[in-house]
Order: C-alpha cells, then sequence, then structure tokens
C-alpha cells in the first residue's frame, strides 16, 4: 500500500549539471543544476532561475557550458551548488579549478570535469509556470578515460553523480541493467 507523501519533486534521479559562463568581463562563473535534461537531439533545457549570476551571464553572452558532474569531483560541484556568484566574487577560484575558452562558443569549459556540452542560447521560455534556458549544443566533448574502444561515452567509467531529492544525497550512475530498445522486446510478441 502507497502511503501519501504531499506535493514534492518525485524524480529520480536527477543529473548534477555544472553550468558555466562568462561574465562581460570574461570572469567565470558556474553552478550546480539539477533541474534540466536534454530537449531534442541537439538541446538542452535549464529549469534555472533568473536571477543566478551564471543565467545573467550567460543571458549576456548567449552562450554556455553543461558538465556532468563525477563522483572524483563531488566536494567542488556540491560547493557550486551552495555558494551564490552574486554574493561571492571568487567562487570559481575558489575551487583551484582550471577552464578554457571553448572553441565552439564564447562559454568556459571546467577542465576537471570530463564531459562537457558547449552551448548556444537558443531560446528563454517563460510563462507562469516556469523559466527554462533552452541551449542549441554545438559540440560535446569527453575525457578519453570516460569513452569505450568505440568512442562513446561508458556510463561505468564516467561515474556521474546522481541527486536525490528526497534525502538530498548523492549516487553515482554506471551499473548496466539492461538493454534499451531490447529489454521490452519480449512483450511485442503478445
Amino acid at each position: 500500500m502507497k502511503k501519501n507523501l504531499g506535493v514534492i519533486p518525485a524524480v529520480y534521479p536527477m543529473p548534477v549539471l555544472i553550468v558555466a559562463a562568462y561574465d562581460e568581463t570574461g570572469k567565470v562563473n558556474a553552478m550546480n543544476a539539477a533541474w534540466g535534461m536534454i530537449c531534442g537531439m541537439d538541446k538542452i533545457a535549464l529549469f534555472i532561475d533568473e536571477d543566478h549570476k551564471t543565467t545573467q551571464n550567460l543571458l549576456k553572452t548567449k552562450a554556455f557550458t553543461v558538465a556532468l558532474a563525477d563522483q572524483a569531483h563531488m566536494d567542488a560541484a556540491d560547493f557550486f551548488g551552495i555558494a551564490t556568484g552574486n554574493k561571492m566574487s571568487d567562487k570559481f577560484e575558489r575551487t583551484g579549478y582550471h577552464a578554457v575558452k571553448s572553441a565552439f562558443v564564447n562559454a568556459p569549459i571546467i577542465e576537471e570535469f570530463p564531459l562537457v556540452m558547449e552551448c548556444e542560447l537558443a531560446e528563454v521560455v517563460q510563462t507562469e509556470n516556469m523559466y527554462a534556458i533552452v541551449g542549441k549544443i554545438a559540440n560535446v566533448a569527453a575525457e578519453e578515460a570516460v569513452l569505450s574502444d568505440k568512442d562513446k561515452v561508458d556510463p561505468a567509467k564516467l561515474n556521474a553523480l546522481i541527486f536525490d531529492q528526497f534525502q538530498h544525497g548523492y549516487y553515482v550512475s554506471g551499473e548496466q541493467v539492461g538493454k534499451a530498445w531490447n529489454a521490452g522486446a519480449g512483450l511485442m510478441k503478445k
């Protein structure tokens, strides 16, 4: 029997996305965003507040990067979520991390995270119920250490963080338990 829990954001897993953008002077700012999802073969939607420093920066530069946080960099990923660039001018510098300019968009790539999507601002969707940044993915770059022998990202090597909204924990993904477009194929024959 199910127990009623009320109204809570009951989606699991949630990604741990690190969104980075330059300000008008070329300074790096980054934030942790769990509310984001691929919304097309070449698009990502980020459901982030308009008042974030990173949001304001990417609106000005029309570009940003989205990295998948991994277990090895959990401390900085969490810090990017609890510190605000609106109040902490040296937020990025405090991590000791390094950024290089993307060759595809006017945005920083944080070198420590193993996978990054380099995005151009496609549109801002603002309704009574939602504020979303939609990015057109110009390139995806990954460290060779997280690739399979066929140059595909290997989730078991990536150790991507998953955010748990129920108890506010971080978990790691990676174990394959089935094959998509195959696990349910037997039901097609009924």
